[in-house]
């Protein structure tokens, strides 16, 4: 399953085998959008649908396995399960049976961990309903009350979905703009954006394409050039409000670019936008740091065709070798399944811009490290840094309280 390619809210359905966490999905969809069977065990591995609930609106569903589940395949699946919890902004909880055990227990230690949101329902009520001895276990344990329902039914629809849309973080709404506070109306903002092997073909990379249209969504006007044809833009004699470039890109671009001109990077927007801005602010400078033997991790928030020219996998190492002068061993890891490795063992993480996964999804990628007080950075901060335009990259976002709000 591809994980974290839509930025729309994430639910995750989680309870033991049989428990009806499909036909909780059919229910609150109006749609037979998951499969259902009276055998335990039908969905054997997260899937992921992208659904319209009313009276919440689009959001993406997880369907996970059962917590539940049985042997060395079963384990697996239940890995997979507990990883879901990192990608998700809103978990729901069924048990059925009054039963409310370690399993349960489990899932709402992670939940609180990670600052997730989480409701309770007790299925199948027509057949066993809740006893209140179940519901005081349940409210000793968490603080919450759960409610007894039925899937198979429309019954219950109006009361869950009011429920799960109360409790859904009204961040995870709110359209957070790219540029924000960086440019306002009529600004000239330029972007310089390279195509090489990693870019898809006929088209440009979602962050460069977001960008655009937040260049446009704020009434400005957009000029977007190859890196290639930077000087010639320049001799036009157009003075832009601010410049973004790849960040690959930085240390030509900088070179050219007059320091009166604001310069910054994508994945450095991105990070801005997304989430632990000020823990790349602090970590970055770490690099310096770095000694023969230590580990760095790069973390990868999408999984894609690996070429010579990948920035996370061979530029990246590259760079960092090359401005430490160090014997550095490297690790990466795309996507967002659980970290498989100790984060105690790593001097520094890096992460990717994270243009493809909500801020949830990233914050809680990183927090294993954070509060290990491991440092962190950014591909472009990183980057920035290491070609001695860490302050000049930043310098734009720590300006932002000083630039006029735009009213579009």
């Amino acid at each position: 399953m591809k994980k974290g390619k839509d930025l729309k809210p994430h639910i995750g359905i989680f309870g033991r085998r049989n428990n009806g966490k499909s036909s909780f999905i059919n229910m609150i969809t109006g749609q037979d959008v998951a499969i259902v069977s009276e055998q335990a065990g039908t969905t054997t591995d997260p899937v992921k649908k992208s659904v319209e609930i009313f009276g919440i609106g689009p959001v993406i569903i997880i369907d996970t396995a059962g917590v539940d589940d049985v042997g060395e395949l079963g384990k697996k699946r239940i890995d997979k399960t507990m990883a879901m919890v990192n990608n998700i902004d809103l978990a729901v909880l069924l048990i059925t049976d009054n039963t409310f055990g370690s399993f349960e227990k489990d899932l709402i230690k992670d939940f609180e961990k990670l600052d997730i949101p989480y409701l309770i329902f007790h299925n199948k009520s027509d057949a066993t309903p809740l006893l209140k001895e179940t519901s005081v276990i349940i409210k000793e344990e968490t603080g919450k009350d759960s409610l007894d329902i039925v899937t198979l039914t429309d019954a219950f629809v109006t009361k869950v979905t009011d429920l799960m849309r109360d409790a859904i973080p009204k961040s995870v709404y709110i359209k957070t703009s790219l540029l924000e506070g960086l440019i306002t109306e009529k600004d000239i903002v330029l972007l310089i954006t390279p195509i090489d092997s990693e870019a898809p073909e006929g088209r440009m990379i979602l962050p460069q394409q977001m960008a655009i249209r937040d260049v446009l969504d704020h009434n400005c006007i957009c000029i977007t050039v190859r890196e290639t044809e930077l000087d010639d833009f320049l001799k036009l004699g157009i003075k832009p409000s601010l410049a973004i470039t790849d960040s690959q890109a930085f240390g030509m671009v900088s070179s050219i670019i007059p320091e009166d001109i604001p310069l910054t990077g994508f994945s450095i927007v991105f990070a801005r936008m997304k989430a632990n801005f000020d823990k790349y602010l602090e970590g970055t400078p770490h690099i310096s740091k770095l000694k023969d033997g230590d580990k760095v991790l790069i973390l990868e928030s999408c999984t894609h065709h690996v070429s010579c020219e990948d920035i996370g996998r061979f530029k990246l190492p590259d760079w960092i070798t090359k401005f430490t002068g160090k014997k550095i061993k490297y690790d990466v890891v795309a996507g967002l399944d659980s970290l498989k490795v100790d984060i105690n063992e790593y001097a520094i993480v890096i992460q990717c811009g994270g243009c493809v996964v909500t801020k949830k999804q990233l914050s809680n990628r990183l927090k294993p490290a954070i509060d290990a007080g491991i440092p962190v950075s950014n591909y472009g901060m990183a980057i920035a840094y290491m070609n001695g335009i860490f302050e000049r990259a930043v310098a734009p976002f720590l300006n932002i309280s000083e630039k006029p709000k735009s009213d579009s």
